[in-house]
């Protein structure tokens, strides 16, 4: 897939306020600190599109982005330990529950993992909160530039050994940099997969 045109349309607050055109669309989610924003600006190609920030916890709302007119990324706020008062945080986990749980036209959402970690236990309780609810979905590992190719091997392989304690079949999965633009292609592949067989 190539992207020829992005358009950023708006900012929502509630799940039963995003556009209702009926386009598939693709969530991105994950810990505040994943790199999720540097993530979606190497995929689409676009420097800015979604704002990079060095404190954690900065996406406040859902966030529309509009695909080549035929599909949607959306980027959702970030789950885990983002510095935010209790009240706001369950506002948070409630708009990202209501959109996951609820959206009739989410084709897939992308986890994003940080690979440089050992399994954060936010990762794995949300992940399993996602298989509970039958929402479709692959995970992405980010920030694997700084990484050595054995070391990437060794986390992701514990990641995966720590899944399989809950999981029999491994979810599809994405090695990426947005530093490198590692795995831009296939996840764009796999997009356009996952709308072929809608």
């Amino acid at each position: 897939m190539q992207i020829h045109t992005t358009e950023f349309i708006a900012s929502y607050p509630r799940e039963n306020m995003c556009p209702k055109d009926g386009l598939p669309e693709f969530a991105f989610i994950g810990r505040s600190n994943v790199g999720k924003s540097s993530l979606i600006n190497m995929l689409t190609g676009r420097k800015g599109l979604a704002k990079v920030s060095g404190t954690p916890g900065k996406t406040r709302l859902i966030n529309f982005f509009r695909i080549n007119n035929r599909w949607y990324l959306v980027d959702l706020p970030g789950y885990g330990y983002a510095k935010v008062a209790k009240t706001k945080l369950k506002e948070l986990n409630q708009m990202i529950e209501g959109y996951l749980g609820r959206r009739q036209t989410l084709a897939l959402a992308f986890i994003l993992v940080d690979a440089n970690v050992p399994p954060q236990k936010a990762d794995l309780e949300f992940i399993n909160s996602m298989g509970a609810a039958n929402v479709p979905f692959a995970l992405v590992f980010t920030k694997t530039d700084r990484l050595k190719p054995s070391q990437l091997a060794q986390h992701t392989a514990a990641f995966f050994a720590t899944l399989s304690e809950t999981w029999e079949t491994i979810p599809p999965h994405f090695i990426t940099s947005a530093e490198y633009r590692t795995g831009r292609e296939e996840l764009l592949k796999f997009i356009e997969e996952v709308m072929a067989s809608i």
